[in-house]
């Protein structure tokens, strides 16, 4: 292999020891007419035992309730009971092979192991069980209890395992998301960038626009600040996430409020009737931004109470989330391309560490970022003598970051039932290539240059973005993004400078600014730039 293959091997090596567990489908039937069907989650060891791609060639058992006990012993079952049937029995006291081979002497043909915790993979010393051939599976207690509430007592049950979905349509919806808000966040900066530019062109403007000004630029040594923040406070969530996660959702609530509010105001701003005004401690205030203030913090509230109903409350999250998002670019200046990489290239090395490295490094081998976004679980468990890491309830059983953008999954597999039934793309994925489509935009406003970096940086976020979502159609695991958004926004960047000979300015950025000193416009009487003062 040559030296060129040698990362994309590496890549590959850390990429396939984070194989999850094997998903299937048990499929119920009730003995009504007609008859009540439904789906429910099992794990499985594809190792063990392979289950049928289809309903067409599965085999259905009647299913024998056995969970008030844990068949560690032929014992504790009466005697024929499970002949011929599927069994249900609880988790525990025994390994999962143990009870497999019990049930399979008193005449099963299929176990299900009942489990009130969280389904984790099953693995067993299979070397010492070659006579145990029924199909094994784990199922949620939960589940069971449903089972007989829907179905009743006599239910049918098989299993099987569909190949998952190449594709599913609710990535071309998170896609069109993430590109809107990407490039109306980057042109509405590019707005804000044109009319600093006409107040430093007319004095009597000047003073009104610096005081309305609520823009932050990033300086290098800011870029590396912020980098460290993240950092840390990824790593406190990791392991303080039952008490952050909630001062994360009130921080979300309030920020959101905010961009929702500045993204419409801006909008609203644009029509020209409603403009009644009232006075209040000599300053004014239009009547229609109070309504607006509040119809925003009725919006965030509501998400905060009803945010947990997958329903719908995804729909609120992602209105609120795109709000923030575009307030966001508008608002955070990079002063520059030398800024843009600095920031863009450190955040892509801190969402491969995290992703990718850090299973090598915890206690479990599970990726901090993958568990922070999932929510990480507390105790281990010890099972067959060995430490195993199992993970039990979520330390806060329904609580998840709100910094993500959700669509629900379209197509269905095994994953709508077991995983998030929701297509997940982190802010971070939209913000921080947006910024530099922001400055792209910014540069076209300052050197009057119709708009080519701007479109060329939103062309190449999107083809990062199909990128990225043909690698985990392939890879059929989650990726980060910025891992291809990254270089593709970067690379395009630099191309069109180089191309256009102005690699030199847009790396140090445009001195349009205006003297701090002296206040004096660095444009000409026309409104077009003027000459650099040093």
């Amino acid at each position: 292999m040559g030296a060129a293959g040698l990362p994309w091997a590496a890549l590959w090596a850390l990429l396939l020891p984070l194989v999850a567990a094997d998903e299937g489908i048990l499929h119920a039937s009730g003995s009504g007419v007609p008859p009540v069907t439904k789906d429910y989650c099992i794990i499985y060891n594809s190792n063990w035992v392979s289950l049928p791609k289809t309903l067409d060639n599965a085999t259905f058992r009647a299913l024998e309730n056995l969970t008030s006990t844990v068949l560690c012993s032929s014992a504790e079952v009466p005697s024929g009971s499970m002949k011929d049937k599927a069994v249900v029995v609880m988790r525990g006291n025994c390994t999962f092979l143990e009870k497999a081979r019990i049930a399979q002497s008193l005449g099963a043909k299929m176990l299900l192991i009942a489990s009130k915790s969280r389904l984790s993979a099953i693995s067993d010393n299979k070397t010492d069980f070659e006579d145990v051939t029924i199909p094994i599976a784990l199922i949620r207690y939960n589940d069971i209890v449903d089972m007989q509430l829907v179905l009743g007592n006599e239910v049918n049950v098989t299993l099987y395992s569909p190949p998952l979905p190449e594709f599913d349509y609710s990535m071309v919806v998170i896609f069109l998301i993430a590109v809107f808000t990407v490039a109306l966040g980057g042109y509405w900066s590019g707005v804000a960038e044109l009319e600093n530019l006409k107040a430093v062109a007319s004095p009597g403007e000047r003073e009104t626009r610096w005081k309305k000004e609520e823009n932050v630029t990033f300086t290098p040594v800011t870029v590396i600040l912020f980098v460290v923040i993240c950092c840390v406070m990824l790593v406190l969530l990791y392991f303080f996430y039952k008490w952050l996660v909630y001062v994360i959702i009130s921080v979300f609530c309030l920020a959101s409020a905010m961009s929702l509010y500045n993204c419409l105001a801006a909008l609203i701003g644009e029509i020209p009737f409603g403009q009644c005004r009232i006075t209040c401690s000599s300053k004014t205030i239009e009547v229609r931004l109070i309504f607006l203030a509040i119809f925003c913090i009725a919006a965030a509230v509501v998400w905060a109470v009803f945010r947990n109903e997958d329903r719908w409350a995804w729909i609120l999250q992602d209105i609120l989330g795109v709000a923030f998002c575009l307030n966001f670019i508008k608002t955070l200046k990079m002063p520059n391309f030398k800024s843009c990489v600095i920031l863009l290239g450190l955040l892509l090395l801190y969402d491969v560490f995290f992703v990718f490295i850090t299973p090598f490094i915890t206690k479990n081998g599970a990726s901090i970022m993958v568990e922070v976004a999932a929510g990480p679980f507390g105790n281990s468990e010890k099972s067959d003598g060995n430490l195993v890491d199992v993970p039990t309830e979520r330390s806060a059983p329904h609580e998840k970051l709100p910094v993500v953008i959700r669509v629900p999954r379209l197509e269905h597999s095994a994953s709508t039932l077991c995983d998030l039934p929701f297509s997940l793309l982190g802010f971070g994925d939209i913000i921080v290539p947006g910024l530099l489509v922001a400055y792209c935009r910014r540069f076209d406003v300052q050197t009057r240059s119709s708009s080519i970096y701007y479109i060329s940086c939103t062309i190449a976020y999107a083809v990062g973005m199909v990128l990225t979502f043909i690698v985990l159609a392939l890879m059929k695991m989650g990726q980060p993004a910025l891992l291809y958004l990254v270089p593709c926004t970067l690379i395009t960047s630099s191309l069109v400078a180089w191309r256009r000979k102005e690699m030199k300015k847009f790396w140090k950025g445009s001195n349009y600014q205006v003297s701090d000193s002296s206040r004096t416009p660095l444009l000409q009487d026309d409104g077009t730039p003027g000459l650099h003062r040093k």
